[in-house]
């Protein structure tokens, strides 16, 4: 029977549902898992600290709720408000920016 399975990569399965890095459903798929990346960093780091959403939100001046749409989906969130986050946060930002295949650097 443990001849029926296979054991395959992330990667693999990723580069056969997904696409091959390069193409732009993949970029479009890795570009939304950064996002989702950065509201699990947002949520870790609350954490880390001690704070409640309530709490966050207060330091930032927005509400509770607002700090959880933030935590859970960032692409819904003004740039502003995730920027003013971090900052209550003490967290360091940092940006990549790339146009037509080149790194821009900030």
């Amino acid at each position: 029977m443990a001849d029926k399975f296979k054991t395959v990569s992330l990667d693999t399965m990723i580069d056969k549902h997904i696409g091959k890095r390069g193409t732009a459903k993949r970029d479009a798929f890795e570009n939304e898992l950064r996002i989702d990346l950065l509201g699990q960093a947002i949520k870790q780091a609350r954490q880390e600290r001690n704070l409640t959403q309530q709490q966050l939100g207060e330091l930032v001046g927005v509400q509770k709720a607002q700090i959880s749409k933030i935590e859970n989906s960032v692409k819904n969130a003004r740039f502003e408000t995730i920027l003013k986050v971090f900052e209550a946060l003490g967290a360091k930002v940092s940006f990549n920016v790339e146009l037509n295949n080149q790194k821009l650097a900030y």
